[in-house]
């Protein structure tokens, strides 16, 4: 790489943009319409789905990091209009009961696997998968192949991701370091009942988040470019003729100058265009007008999406951006 162009993604914080490719915090908003139901795993643990709709087969939805189910209360509503849709509290999120460490990818499949057949939501199963929750579902993929008949990613974190980018920008473009720092700062000071701080530092730990919540994102980011990477990359090379749609933000990277965004856009495209090579049918495209956040900006064009992998009438293939 141009060591120019490194030096101005650097100076431009690329790094923190690369960050927010990663998360996608819940939003604090009812699903209309919806049921919560509480899945009893083998262990005992419950796992809460929130389930509307009607029609086979099922989407179910999988939010990113530090998400509850609550994430997909823009998208949900448009898809239980014409399906049965369902998305979950993963294990120490939302009303889910925490699960034992680590909270790595292998966890969390194994997790919504046992929930789905204790609460009784068969497949076929249409996947989908933001941020990192892209990871999970195709773990989930992996292990309930016969059962899911397509997957939507939107703006997924790639196996690796972290190695990638700093190969590409330098070291650290990739790094979930303050994000890690951050959680287990806020669960530090829960566990010693320090809580609500002063401390600017602790600014932004919520006092009613439970003590199994911080640790649940410690150990999600902990694995996510080690464990959880390693089982995707150890997972099926290809998807066949799967119907997939890998969707990417068009304004991830809007705050760099026109030459560095270009680059870090084809970047990013690039990684996911990847995925989309994975099938046979599988296509990428870009959603214009939305940042990392497309669930909650343009829940639109994810419905729009699960639409046309779910019923086929539209075909899979390229397509100009979704503007």
């Amino acid at each position: 790489m141009n060591p120019r162009r490194a030096s101005v993604l650097a100076r431009c914080g690329l790094g923190a943009l690369w960050l927010a490719a990663v998360v996608m915090a819940g939003c604090a908003l009812a699903v209309p319409g919806d049921d919560v139901t509480f899945a009893r795993l083998p262990d005992g643990r419950r796992l809460a789905f929130r389930c509307s709709g009607h029609g086979a087969p099922t989407v179910l939805l999988e939010g990113g990091w530090a998400a509850s189910s609550l994430a997909w209360s823009r998208v949900q509503p448009l898809v239980a209009a014409t399906a049965r849709v369902c998305s979950y509290d993963r294990a120490g999120m939302g009303l889910s009961d925490p699960g034992p460490a680590p909270r790595d990818g292998a966890a969390i499949a194994n997790d919504l696997d046992d929930g789905l057949r204790a609460a009784n939501i068969v497949g076929s199963f249409v996947v989908v998968g933001h941020s990192a929750g892209g990871l999970y579902v195709r773990l989930f993929a992996d292990r309930r192949s016969a059962d899911v008949v397509g997957m939507v990613l939107v703006d997924p974190s790639v196996e690796f991701q972290d190695q990638r980018l700093s190969a590409m920008y330098g070291p650290g473009a990739g790094s979930i370091a303050g994000l890690r720092d951050r959680s287990a700062r806020c669960l530090a000071a829960a566990t010693a009942h320090r809580l609500p701080s002063p401390d600017p530092a602790l600014a932004k730990c919520d006092a009613a988040t439970p003590l199994a919540t911080w640790a649940t994102e410690v150990s999600e980011l902990d694995t996510l470019w080690r464990a959880t990477s390693d089982e995707v990359a150890a997972g099926r090379p290809t998807f066949g003729a799967l119907p997939l749609i890998v969707l990417t933000a068009g304004d991830t990277n809007a705050a760099l100058p026109e030459g560095p965004r270009r680059f870090a856009d084809r970047v990013w495209a690039g990684l996911h265009q990847e995925l989309a090579d994975r099938s046979t049918v599988g296509v990428r495209r870009t959603v214009i007008g939305t940042g990392h956040l497309i669930p909650h900006d343009r829940p639109d064009a994810i419905a729009a999406a699960i639409t046309e992998v779910r019923t086929g009438r539209a075909p899979l293939g390229t397509s100009p951006p979704i503007g």
